[in-house]
């Protein structure tokens, strides 16, 4: 009924519509997005009048054998194509995402090295800044004990770190390192065993432990002196002295199983039981107890050291001092081992038994070579290797005394060819022919750069210098260097000098430049190029010290020059370079212009 009662514009316009949406769906088909939907034959923005048409090529489809297709076939396969082409795109993009994610892993996980290389390389420097910190702190022990301004800690960071040497002997325990301190010093050293505890990292960690716990101790006692009515002490003092005498003389097996019968009697809880008193007795074991144990170390400390110069020096083997050490122990009677207090039965031990081994070793010692031990045993002749040559002594002695007069025959030629070497060799800027060679080369560089013959004077007087041993005088004969040098001197024309002078009275001359012509023929290593320094003179400013440095067989030479700022253009005749065996040094001094 509508197309029946619609007007010939209205079915127009509907058939117009009717074929652009058929157009719409046939470019969604081949392809085309929503940007281009809206372009036509007449508005695009190509300039292309067929662009709605699909384009044919003839001669590809000729070529593919597809010429005679129809036109629905060949958009068929055109959207065939189009879809394997879009497939293949998504795979790039996913292989790209694929790529893009393993970067990022690969990322990831370099910079997770990264961070544990710095985190290793952190650990390394931290390492190395605790040991640099424990050198320092052993080295300034080191300075004031030297200057005799010792702290505790120096003499207890010192018995600790010597208990390897041989050569470094404390007779005495490190707690005796304690008496006559104050409490103000036994603070003092309580922080540095902390600080040297921080920074040696579990090396000697006991010893420290039992220094800290005396010097505890020790702060303790001094504090109960200062303030007798602050705290009670569970020890009275009545018995203190027999508490004491309890703990001297005792080892450290005896105080260690002491301290387990005050423990199991505290733990035990009976009544009656003076809890105060056996905890007070229990702070003081443990000061004993550290002491016991320095005390065994000390002791230990010195038979090893005396085994290994007995092992050293070959005086007697460690089984012969056990023996002499358990004859030592038995020699004393008990009565007068018990009549002894410990610390001198001690004392006396350890005196005596060093008497004796000194007696020992040098009675053994003079055995040894009084019997001839102390030479060497000659061998037999079936304890050579077959094939072994056997020089009788007299041919040995005549044979050296020919090597020797042979060194010395070859050591005076030497002398007598230096000394006429010497003699016949020129000055330095001589007219030898290696000189005279170079020098003539020299002038005619000289020349070269458009200077005269006789333009500036020869300068020849050297600085001397001190004397510095070289490491190679022993292979070769060191020597001066020669060289052919000329100052620059002239007029400058200034405004003070053109008003007061003039050519018939010109001015002073002044230096305005050098010239260093040395020769280096015999350098060893010819790669190797001079090299030259500059210093003021410490005496007059003004001057300066410019010396040459090349090598063996060459000394360092120098020479006295003005000290001025010079002109390194090479325009203005700056020249340093080495060839042809010549190191050539040329510049000119800076002129300053002033104006208002």
């Amino acid at each position: 009924m509508l197309k029946a009662n619609e007007t010939p514009e209205e079915k127009r316009a509907r058939r117009l519509r009717e074929k652009q949406e058929k157009e719409r769906k046939r470019r969604e088909r081949m392809g085309w997005d929503n940007e281009y939907q809206c372009y036509t034959n007449q508005d695009n923005p190509f300039g292309d009048s067929a662009l709605t048409h699909t384009f044919v090529w003839t001669k590809k489809l000729a070529k593919e054998g597809v010429k005679n297709v129809s036109h629905d076939e060949l958009e068929a396969l055109n959207r065939q194509k189009q879809m394997e082409n879009k497939i293949e795109l998504e795979k790039v993009k996913q292989r790209r995402l694929e790529r893009e994610a393993e970067r990022a892993a690969r990322e990831a996980e370099a910079s997770e090295a990264a961070r544990a290389r710095e985190a290793a390389q952190f650990h390394s420097w931290a390492r190395h800044e605790d040991a640099f910190h424990l050198h320092q702190a052993r080295l300034r022990s080191q300075i004031r004990i030297r200057d005799g301004r010792a702290k505790p800690i120096d003499l207890l960071a010192w018995y600790v770190s010597s208990e390897q040497c041989v050569d470094a002997l404390e007779m005495h325990e490190p707690y005796t390192y304690l008496n006559g301190l104050n409490a103000q010093d036994l603070e003092d050293l309580l922080e540095d065993i902390k600080v040297y505890k921080e920074l040696e990292q579990n090396a000697n960690q006991a010893y420290w432990e039992d220094v800290q716990t005396i010097v505890v101790d020790e702060l303790s006692k001094l504090r109960r002196l200062a303030a007798p009515g602050a705290r009670r002490d569970g020890v009275h003092q009545a018995v203190a002295e027999d508490v004491t005498q309890i703990f001297k003389g005792k080892t450290g097996a005896q105080l260690e199983a002491l301290r387990a019968q005050i423990e199991r009697k505290m733990s035990a809880r009976r009544d009656g039981v003076d809890v105060p008193y056996w905890e007070s007795l229990l702070s003081q074991l443990k000061a004993h107890m550290a002491r016991a144990r320095l005390r065994d170390r000390h002791q230990q400390n010195l038979r090893r050291k005396l085994q290994l110069l007995k092992r050293e020096q070959g005086v007697q083997p460690a089984a012969d001092a056990a023996d002499a050490a358990d004859a030592a122990a038995q020699h004393d009677s008990p009565s007068e081992r018990r009549s002894k207090s410990p610390e001198a039965a001690e004392a006396q031990e350890s005196q005596s038994e060093s008497e004796r081994e000194e007696e020992e070793a040098s009675s053994a010692g003079r055995l040894q070579y009084a019997s001839g031990g102390y030479s060497p045993v000659y061998l037999s002749a079936g304890a050579l290797e077959p094939g072994t040559l056997v020089t009788e002594a007299a041919e040995d002695e005549q044979r050296l005394a020919f090597l020797r007069a042979r060194l010395h025959a070859a050591s005076a030629a030497d002398h007598h060819a230096a000394a006429l070497a010497a003699a016949a060799a020129p000055a330095p800027g001589g007219s030898g022919a290696a000189g005279a060679a170079l020098e003539a080369t020299a002038r005619r560089s000289m020349a070269a750069e458009g200077g005269a013959e006789g333009e500036g004077a020869q300068f020849s007087v050297e600085h001397a210098l001190p004397d510095q041993p070289y490491l190679w005088a022993d292979k070769y004969r060191p020597r001066k260097p020669r060289y052919f040098n000329r100052v620059h001197t002239g007029f400058e024309w200034n405004k003070y000098n053109q008003t007061h002078y003039d050519m018939d009275n010109p001015p002073p001359k002044i230096v305005q430049g050098y010239k260093f012509n040395i020769f280096y023929p015999d350098l060893i290593d010819k790669n190797a190029t001079p090299e030259f320094s500059l210093k003021p003179c410490a005496d007059n400013p003004e001057f300066a010290v410019l010396r040459f440095h090349a090598g063996p067989p060459y000394e360092d030479i120098a020479f006295k020059i003005v000290n001025r700022e010079w002109e390194y253009s090479y325009k203005r005749g700056f020249r340093c370079h080495f060839h042809n065996n010549i190191f050539q040094l040329w510049f000119h001094f800076k002129r300053y212009r002033y104006r208002r």
